[in-house]
């Protein structure tokens, strides 16, 4: 079987529909600066293509490895980065649990 990607689906089958895109965004993170962004500039050209084909991208990650929930583990510190590198708002989904709603709010090329 040929391998695939994102580019031999028809345009259609991108626009307007909800993408979820695994990302590693485990960056290296100090006093409040992301100290490289490699791994976040890796997906800029998937998510771009994304956005063009009117996708509703939602981005999924983690941060570090905590063994429950705690804010120095939170994507949240790193957004402002994000948003910067890819020139667009993204928007932070807290809980998972209204990740599917809040990803219905997203307009065609909006990212969360």
């Amino acid at each position: 079987m040929k391998k695939r990607s994102l580019r031999d689906l028809p345009p259609a089958a991108l626009d307007g529909r909800r993408a979820l895109v695994r990302v590693d965004f485990n960056v290296p993170f100090k006093d409040g600066v992301v100290t490289d962004d490699t791994r976040i500039r890796a997906a800029v050209p998937t998510i771009a293509y994304l956005r063009e084909k009117g996708a509703r991208v939602v981005l999924l990650s983690h941060f570090g490895r905590p063994k429950g929930p705690d804010p120095k583990s939170s994507l949240k510190q790193i957004v402002r980065d994000v948003e910067r590198i890819l020139g667009t708002p993204v928007e932070f989904i807290p809980d998972p649990a209204t990740g599917v709603a809040a990803s219905r709010r997203l307009p065609r090329g909006g990212v969360a």
